[in-house]
């Protein structure tokens, strides 16, 4: 397998009011937000178009358990089927199975430090 992670594809992180922080950061920084935060867009070496997601969650959501932390990193990946072998190969602990919908699949594993770490592979033109 040669590539795994291929770009970062959101930050998302506990807020006590996430409707308040994604208004600060469009009248601050100029976020173009939306009712799930903000889409970046940009293009990858090859010149396809790529986003990278920012949203931030309520304080008290359970999407990131079993991990006790107030972020989640999201990677993008080029085979997430594949990826996910190899990481249970490797001893990785997996959460769930993968998820698939419209804009990508979806898998989840537990890093060293106890961060649940949700692996993207992407399908980018369903945002466009």
């Amino acid at each position: 397998m040669k590539k795994r992670v291929t770009g970062i594809g959101g930050l998302f992180f506990k807020t006590t009011d996430p409707k308040a922080t994604k208004e600060w950061y469009k009248k601050h920084l100029g976020f173009n937000t939306d009712d799930y935060g903000c889409t970046f867009w940009w293009k990858d070496k090859e010149g396809n178009d790529c986003s990278t997601q920012w949203s931030p969650f309520a304080h008290d959501t359970k999407y990131y358990e079993p991990s006790k932390k107030d972020f989640m990193f999201n990677y993008r990946v080029e085979n997430l089927v594949a990826l996910i072998e190899v990481l249970k190969e490797e001893g990785v602990k997996i959460i769930g199975d993968i998820q698939e919908y419209d804009y990508g699949k979806f898998g989840y594993i537990m890093d060293n430090d106890g961060n649940k770490i949700e692996l993207w592979e992407p399908i980018d033109s369903a945002f466009q």
